[in-house]
């Protein structure tokens, strides 16, 4: 989750009966969607010994102080092992995954009934999932082809708010609300709802 220290853990088995030493080498960047890389936030490398059919696993932390500046609005980290087994002609095997980090910071909150022309009140919370306060919050509101910008207030660390937002609809069937919100430390965290208005 946006915000939160990231824990890894690579599994290396040695299938074999006999005994292998392992070197790890491993990183991992903030990325594009693409897979560009923006800036390398984890460079480490350590050596394993392995007993004959043993397994044992290596425990990777990427804190959020090492990621938070350098993330993207894709909020994608690549991380990558290269393991290689020494003194065996060269073997490598390299390990990717990518992690995509998810925000749970909008909550939308729909009153039981919807029904047309009649004013509806509905409750959108929104949250600072950092441990860090951000400044320059913006709420967008996109209802019936129409947006409706919100300036917030700031929120501390690991804060949640919340604003009443009213609208009339004008017709009977499913409407679209999206809410997309963003800050001076991360943008475009958004939330969906699908409004069911009944008939008059």
């Amino acid at each position: 989750v946006l915000g939160k220290d990231i824990n890894l853990i690579l599994v290396l088995n040695n299938l074999s009966s006999d005994r292998k030493s392992v070197r790890v080498d491993m990183s991992a960047s903030t990325i594009l969607y693409t897979r560009r890389t923006v800036a390398e936030i984890l460079k480490a490398a350590t050596s394993v010994e392995l007993g004959p059919r043993q397994g044992k696993h290596i425990r990777v932390k990427i804190p959020y102080t090492h990621y938070g500046k350098y993330l993207t609005t894709d909020k994608r980290i690549q991380v990558t092992a290269l393991c290689e087994v020494m003194r065996s002609q060269g073997l490598k095997l390299l390990v990717e995954k990518t992690i995509i980090l998810e925000d749970t910071n909008i909550i939308i909150k729909l009153p039981r009934r919807v029904v047309v022309n009649k004013a509806v009140t509905l409750e959108i919370s929104y949250a600072n999932p950092l441990p860090e306060p951000v400044s320059r919050c913006v709420l967008l509101v996109t209802l019936m082809n129409q947006q409706v910008k919100i300036n917030l207030a700031r929120l501390g660390p690991r804060e949640r708010s919340k604003i009443y937002f009213e609208f009339t609809p004008r017709r009977a069937g499913p409407l679209q609300l999206q809410v997309d919100f963003s800050c001076d430390k991360f943008s475009h965290v958004k939330g969906f709802v699908t409004i069911a208005v009944a008939p008059a």
